[in-house]
Order: C-alpha cells, then sequence, then structure tokens
C-alpha cells in the first residue's frame, strides 16, 4: 500500500491536543521544551489548558498544530511507518517539510513563528477575513470573485462544492450576497484574524521571505506536494519557493489529493490533530482510503 501523510492546518486544534503524547512520549517531552524557549511562552499550557480563545490566536494555534503533527509523524516513522509522499493543508505544509527532512524541528518552528506573527501583524495593518463557500463549482465562486470591486480572491480550494474566499471585509460580504443569489448552499463567514492566502497577506510575505531566504534547507527525503502547484517538490530551490509564495495564493488541496491518488498513493493517513483532512478526502473522492493518527493509543496501534 502506498501511503502518504497528511497535515492539519488551523481550525483543527482543539484545548487538550498533544496533551497523552507528551504524557507518554521522551520525544514529545523534548520538543515541547525546545518549543517554550523558541516561542517564548509556555506553548503546552496553552495547548493543555487553554483557555480556547488563546489557542485560537494565530501566534499559537500555528505552533501547536505543528507541534503536534511533526511529533506524531516522525514517532510514525521512528515505528517504520513511512510515507512515500506527504502534503499539509495551509500551515500543515510546514509540518510536512520537516517530516520530510527538508528542515529540523527547532528550525521548523522558528519558521512558523516568523510566518504566524507575520500574518498576524499583516491582518491588522490591512484588515480583512474569509468566507467558506458551499455548494457551488470552482468556477462560479471565481467569476463571482472576478466581478467584486475590492480585493476578494479564492483562497483555499477544499473539495468539489467546498471553497473558501479571501480579501478585504466589504469586497468579503459583497461576494458571499452574490453567492448566495447564485445558489451557494451554505455562505459560513470565518472567525480569523486576517486575508489569509489572498494579496492583502503582501506585507507578511516580504517580511517572511527575508526570513526563509536566511535559514538552510535541504533537499527533502520524501516528495512534499505543494499547496501552490499540486505538484510535488524536493529540490531546496523549490521548497523555499513555494513557502515563501504560499502566504499570498490560493490553498489547492482538492487538486492536490486527486494528483497524489493518481500518482498511485491509495493510503491518505492524517497526522496531528483533528478529522477535517480526513474529510475533505471523502469529499474530493469517497473511493480514498483515509485513517488518523492525532493521541498516542492511535501511535501505538498504528
Amino acid at each position: 500500500m502506498s501511503l502518504a501523510f497528511l497535515c492539519p492546518g488551523q481550525g483543527s486544534q482543539n484545548v487538550g491536543m498533544g496533551q497523552d503524547i507528551f504524557d507518554n512520549s521522551d520525544l514529545a517531552k523534548s520538543y515541547f521544551e525546545t518549543a517554550n524557549e523558541i516561542l517564548d511562552v509556555d506553548i503546552q499550557d496553552i495547548m493543555f489548558n487553554g483557555p480556547e480563545q488563546s489557542l485560537k490566536q494565530t501566534q499559537y494555534t500555528q505552533p501547536a498544530l505543528y507541534i503536534v503533527a511533526v511529533t506524531i509523524g516522525l514517532l510514525l516513522m521512528e515505528k517504520g511507518i513511512k510515507p512515500t509522499s506527504v502534503a499539509g493543508h495551509s500551515l500543515g505544509e510546514y509540518s510536512a517539510y520537516t517530516i520530510a527532512g527538508s528542515f529540523d524541528f527547532e528550525t521548523g518552528l522558528k519558521i512558523v513563528k516568523v510566518r504566524a506573527n507575520s500574518m498576524q501583524n499583516a491582518g491588522e495593518d490591512q484588515p480583512g477575513t474569509m468566507a467558506a463557500i458551499i455548494g457551488l463549482d470552482d468556477e462560479t465562486v471565481m467569476k463571482i470573485t472576478d466581478n467584486i470591486s475590492g480585493t476578494v480572491v479564492v483562497a483555499n480550494f477544499n473539495s468539489p462544492g467546498q471553497v473558501v474566499i479571501s480579501g478585504a471585509i466589504e469586497a468579503v460580504n459583497s461576494a458571499m450576497t452574490a453567492a448566495k443569489e447564485s445558489g451557494a448552499r451554505m455562505v459560513i463567514p470565518l472567525n480569523v484574524s486576517g486575508a489569509f492566502h489572498s494579496p492583502l497577506m503582501s506585507s507578511a510575505r516580504e517580511h517572511f521571505a527575508e526570513m526563509i531566504d536566511s535559514i538552510e534547507i535541504s533537499n527533502s527525503m520524501i516528495p512534499v506536494y505543494s499547496n501552490v502547484s499540486a505538484a510535488p517538490v524536493t529540490r531546496a530551490a523549490e521548497i523555499r519557493e513555494a513557502m515563501i509564495n504560499q502566504l499570498e495564493t490560493p490553498v489547492l488541496w482538492s487538486q492536490t489529493i486527486s494528483n497524489m491518488a493518481r500518482s498511485g498513493i491509495n493510503h491518505f493517513m492524517e497526522v496531528g490533530t483533528g478529522r477535517v483532512l480526513q474529510g475533505l478526502c471523502k469529499r474530493i473522492d469517497r473511493s480514498l482510503v483515509t485513517s488518523g493518527v492525532e493521541n498516542w493509543k492511535q501511535v501505538i496501534n498504528a
């Protein structure tokens, strides 16, 4: 069986995430200790005890998801469960690069810290929002965003009939109204701190690019499917470019999973908190075999 690891992004977090992994794994304990030093905050207290409102803040959510996904992915690989490729949704792509060996845990967490802070700051500089559109095809949603004055774009192609739009608040609101008028089954405003994966992240991209250009990145040992291209990357230069471009461009998730399946992947394992990506896989192709590992018992039984 050809296996792929999938690493979750924002929205999959929950209070208590990673605690049983921490309690049972020396690797997890060492990673949390390192994380507290790099982040200059007691991230395990926020993850294990909340409150939820704190965990939902971008500067905590992104490191929390990264820590759990990378720890579980590496624990599984220590057991001999090795994927033939890896992918991650938005923030999860950085977890994927660490699992694939492009950089170590510490470097990846420093990248995630700068990314999260840059996105938070960009959202304050240029306020924006996001919304999920359910029940319209991709082309219809793209026509809607193209016809709205102001900045609004498709940010996530999650699965057929489920996309996320992102942009300036007024433009997103106009697009939401147009989507309802076009027959969308549901239009859901998202509780986010900025217009992620849109041109409003340009200031975050500039700051983030400086950091990415300053670090050492290795060729990955396993192909990582990039959100930007929905294609596998392994060369350091490609990985660097993909990480920088990801902030302002759409997450091609539906295309990524379809391309992975066409390449021969027949088992998609979500490593990290939640079941969001397993659900998306089934909406993309009901025939796909999916599973998830998010706690210590599942690591042991995998």
